[in-house]
């Protein structure tokens, strides 16, 4: 599992620099789309939050009670979020968007919840 993680979290690394660089390519599609922005933003950082969660709750290095630890992700990924948006209006090829950010926050909430429910069956 957290090998899965460490690629999907490379992949969205990998996105993020070529849209910074404006060589986004075949996914520049996704824009055509109508708001398939917003739909990308929820669902990659959401299923990033997802991986993450489940990998973390089942290390048995990570003793904090789950909640907690689910909440700790999402406040740590909400702030490099937030971090890469503002970022963006520093490239040419870029730009911030409100929205995009709220549907990123609105994915790592949805998916950290999944995370926990999911965690819940499993048990």
């Amino acid at each position: 599992m957290k090998w899965i993680t460490f690629f999907f979290a490379l992949f969205i690394l990998l996105i993020i620099v070529f849209a910074d660089m404006g060589k986004l390519g075949l996914l520049r599609f996704v824009n055509q789309i109508p708001h398939g922005d917003k739909a990308g933003h929820f669902i990659l950082y959401g299923i990033l939050t997802l991986l993450i969660d489940l990998t973390l709750l089942r290390s048995p290095r990570f003793t904090l009670h789950p909640n907690l630890l689910v909440f700790r992700i999402a406040l740590i990924l909400a702030l490099l979020i937030g971090l890469e948006e503002y970022s963006q209006q520093f490239f040419a090829k870029r730009t911030p968007d409100m929205v995009d950010l709220i549907f990123s926050y609105l994915g790592v909430v949805f998916f950290s919840r999944l995370a926990l429910r999911v965690r819940r069956t499993n048990k």
